[in-house]
């Protein structure tokens, strides 16, 4: 006889979290449904409605699930950079597969099609918090660099692989594009000399 143990309600949102986030990456944003969660997690529709409101509130929440352990990620590895101990190419890939791998990209479209109008919300609160967060580590430079790289992330989610197929251009291309333009804005603010790892 199996026992499921009770969850507590932070624990069953976190649950339904990280199976929405599973069905995202494995078939895309359409199939961020309540019922698909439900059913992945052995939980009912209406627990999960009772959790999230409808499908927005789930999408919404999960784009908020994202952004947030997304942003702590590329925190650390910014942080582990201005030490010595990371490099630029690290934070721009965490950054990029954020929006490619991990989804984000494709949930934030979806939601927008489907007029959910402040889908953007959640990630856009969790990037201004990692901006602010780490002004310390940034010279001023912060708010301009994170604006560009994610914008490059988003496009090159969404379209890159065609287009850099199209244009000839090998499919790394953004972000060995971004790693640069990162590379440089540090040398520019001072943070690394010419030639010197940051």
């Amino acid at each position: 006889m199996s026992i499921r143990k009770r969850l507590t309600q932070e624990e069953s949102r976190t649950v339904a979290l990280e199976a929405a986030r599973a069905l995202l990456i494995d078939m895309g944003p359409q199939a961020v449904t309540l019922k698909a969660v439900a059913s992945r997690i052995g939980r009912t529709h209406a627990n999960l409605l009772h959790h999230f409101g409808s499908a927005a509130g789930l999408q919404k929440e999960l784009a908020r699930h994202l952004a947030t352990t997304i942003c702590a990620t590329i925190e650390e590895a910014v942080i582990a950079s201005r030490e010595g101990e990371g490099n630029p190419r690290e934070v721009v890939d965490l950054t990029f597969d954020a929006f490619d791998k991990e989804g984000g990209g494709a949930l934030a479209t979806w939601m927008l099609m489907n007029g959910n109008e402040d889908a953007l919300d959640p990630l856009l609160e969790a990037i201004h918090d990692l901006v602010e967060d780490l002004a310390e580590f940034n010279g001023g430079h912060m708010r301009e660099m994170t604006h560009t790289l994610c914008l490059m992330a988003l496009g090159d989610a969404l379209m890159g692989g065609p287009l850099t197929l199209s244009l000839g251009l090998p499919r790394t291309s953004a972000r060995d594009t971004a790693t640069r333009m990162l590379i440089d804005a540090a040398v520019k603010a001072g943070l690394v000399v010419p030639g010197q790892s940051c």
